[in-house]
């Protein structure tokens, strides 16, 4: 099976220009995992999402790099899942633009 959580909206402070350290900013996340489904064991999409919003609010990373890397180990070690896929966007931080970073190149 495979679960998506799609366009996950998240306001946190992320990044290291001095405005981003001090005013919480809108990301963007987007998930997809494949995991095992048999015998009712599946995997709560809602606990997902709060574990995900619960530690881009709390850790206040600086580079997206550090918190796709965080967030994908511990997505992993917390969840049974085997390849999980990560994207997570900056929709407002350039006006012509969204800027986002992925893990795709892992699949």
């Amino acid at each position: 099976m495979q679960i998506r959580i799609k366009d996950l909206k998240i306001l946190a402070i992320i990044g290291i220009l001095d405005f981003e350290r001090k005013t919480p900013q809108d990301l963007v996340v987007n998930f997809w995992a494949d995991y095992d489904f048999k015998d009712n064991i599946f995997i709560d999409y809602s606990k997902i999402a709060s574990f995900i919003e619960k530690n881009l609010k709390s850790q206040k990373f600086g580079l997206l790099e550090d918190a796709l890397t965080f967030l994908e180990k511990g997505l992993q070690n917390s969840f049974n899942i085997k390849n999980l896929r990560l994207e997570l966007s900056k929709p407002n931080i350039l006006k012509n633009c969204e800027v986002s970073i992925n893990n795709f190149d892992k699949f």
